[in-house]
């Protein structure tokens, strides 16, 4: 895996200072999950939220600004479609949706983890 040498002091710095919602999924259940996860991985020019190496999954946690600017949704397309291109499965959540529908997350990331392990029946 290819990585921007530069970023990963300020990715050590954005785990030191997690968002709260990132803190939530990080504590609550990634860090507990059958799949190991890196919280704020540097992949290519990009700082990812969480990454599993095994599952080659990528999960990306979205606040409001990420709704609001167009700019931003467009920077986060380009961001998946790059991170597809070379071979990474990207899932996207809300803040809101870590606060109101926190099984669903989980159960969907779950979801994700099985089918990239081969765990599903």
């Amino acid at each position: 895996m290819s990585y921007n040498r530069e970023l990963i002091y300020q990715a050590k710095q954005l785990r030191k200072n997690m968002t709260a919602e990132e803190r939530r999924l990080w504590f609550d259940y990634l860090a507990k999950c059958s799949a190991k996860f890196t919280p704020q991985k540097v992949i290519e020019n990009y700082i990812v939220d969480f990454y599993s190496y095994e599952a080659k999954l990528v999960i990306e946690l979205d606040g409001e600004h990420h709704q609001a600017s167009a700019e931003k949704k467009r920077e986060d397309k380009l961001r998946d479609q790059t991170l597809g291109k070379i071979g990474y499965k990207v899932l996207r959540f809300s803040n809101y949706e870590i606060h109101n529908n926190f099984k669903g997350v989980c159960e969907t990331i779950q979801s994700a983890l099985d089918n990239a392990l081969g765990n599903v029946p």
